[in-house]
């Protein structure tokens, strides 16, 4: 029998395609399972008080899904996707059960380690696997479509939480869907996904055959996972801009998950309307890539970086001054349009300038800098929050959140590239300097 004919393309690989975004949002589905409930419990369960401890959870969940997106990068280059996104359905079968029948705030911290790993390898081969499939020309429009799967699936799993704590308690019911969601995305990894390593070969064969003056991505030469670092981290002035910027995003996202569901309760919020603000930042979030990405294979990734990073700076500027629910839904509604912006170009910029040999270790290494954002701001948030209040930890993350996208703007060139100048191609690192 003939080997198939190896395409990319969004078009040709459909299929493969369309199920990878459903089971994206079944990995989004799980991490919504805590957006409304899991701070809420911390008090009402276990009487916790110090926001540091509070948000311990979120520490251990950062930090763990950091390192498993670091893993699934490079094991990915090394033993295929499909084994990686396997893995982590696995690890993330146990959590609904531990947060369900959780005896001590300890239990629920060990449940959001198995979730880092959950989220770290099944959220980064499902990116690593649509962007294997649909090759250079329509990346942002791929990134768009797995983002808004996954945050649309966020929202909804964070809106009927909400709504079944609000009915039933905090506990055990409102875990109750996660078990259906752990174990629908196991199956169809297991019978229905196939690997897409091949097509990210494929792509490298042909870029080879790419004059050197046209080719958007580093030279490849089979760096070391120590030099990709070093490129992906600092050396590279787009991919340092956006690994910062990506690490800035989840720091206010750690904050919204972590704090606010026990800041907007503070004000005496009825636990069903708490349940529609945080459902409402991942629906916007979730739609709004729908258009953005693809938005960013015509204008660029640079400027909508920039922006969306100020747009949420003020979204979150909207939580410190608001006083009611329409206006913290206003900041909402502003921080998922602006995170829209923001997170599938983040993801294409990468992608444009990372080589095919070694994209996905760039992309684990950038998700490695993005996830740590939630350790980073859940220490940063807890520490302030216990010093002051919550308002001034929530203004000192936007302010954070609007330097971050002053330096998107000073410091990264345009990676698109339909819209690079044949100056930005001459910043591009080659492989001497890959080297260096």
């Amino acid at each position: 029998m003939n080997k198939p004919q190896t395409v990319l393309g969004l078009r040709a690989n459909w299929q493969q395609f369309a199920l990878l975004v459903v089971i994206n949002a079944f990995v989004g589905a799980m991490v919504g399972l805590e957006r409304t409930v899991v701070p809420l419990i911390a008090q009402a369960d276990f009487g916790l008080v110090s926001r540091s401890v509070v948000l311990s959870f979120l520490v251990s969940f950062g930090v763990v899904k950091a390192l498993a997106n670091l893993s699934a990068g490079r094991l990915s280059d090394r033993v295929g996707r499909r084994r990686i996104l396997v893995a982590g359905w696995l690890a993330g079968l146990p959590v609904p059960f531990i947060l369900i029948f959780a005896p001590s705030w300890g239990w629920v911290v060990l449940a959001n380690v198995l979730l880092g790993i959950n989220q770290g390898l099944c959220w980064s081969t499902t990116v690593i696997m649509k962007i294997d499939l649909v090759g250079p020309q329509r990346r942002g429009l791929a990134m768009g479509l797995n983002e808004a799967s996954g945050y649309l699936a966020v929202s909804f799993s964070a809106f009927i939480t909400g709504y079944l704590a609000s009915t039933y308690g905090l506990r055990p019911v409102p875990f109750y869907p996660g078990v259906a969601f752990a174990l629908l995305g196991l199956f169809l990894s297991l019978f229905f996904v196939r690997e897409t390593q091949g097509h990210a070969q494929y792509e490298a064969q042909v870029r080879s055959q790419t004059p050197d003056a046209l080719q958007p991505q580093a030279a490849s030469d089979n760096p070391s996972f120590a030099t990709i670092l070093l490129l992906t981290s600092w050396k590279d002035r787009a991919l340092f801009a956006a690994s910062q910027a990506g690490m800035v995003n989840n720091l206010n996202d750690g904050l919204v998950w972590g704090l606010l569901p026990i800041f907007l309760a503070g004000f005496g919020l009825p636990l069903a309307q708490i349940g529609i603000i945080a459902a409402v930042y991942p629906a916007v979030w979730g739609l709004s890539q729908l258009g953005t990405g693809a938005l960013s294979d015509r204008w660029g990734r640079k400027w909508m970086i920039a922006v969306g990073m100020w747009v949420q700076a003020v979204g979150i500027g909207l939580f410190v001054v608001g006083r009611s629910f329409w206006v913290w839904s206003g900041g909402a509604v502003l921080l998922g349009l602006g995170t829209a912006l923001v997170y599938p170009t983040l993801l294409a910029a990468i992608s444009d300038v990372a080589h095919p040999d070694w994209r996905a270790t760039a992309v684990g290494i950038y998700r490695l800098w993005r996830d740590g954002g939630y350790a980073v701001g859940a220490l940063t948030a807890g520490l302030l929050a216990d010093a002051f209040n919550i308002p001034t930890a929530i203004a000192v993350i936007g302010g954070l959140t609007f330097l971050s996208g002053v330096i998107v703007a000073a410091v990264m060139y345009e990676t698109l590239p339909a819209r690079r100048t044949v100056m930005q191609i001459q910043q591009l690192p080659k492989a001497e300097d890959i080297h260096a």
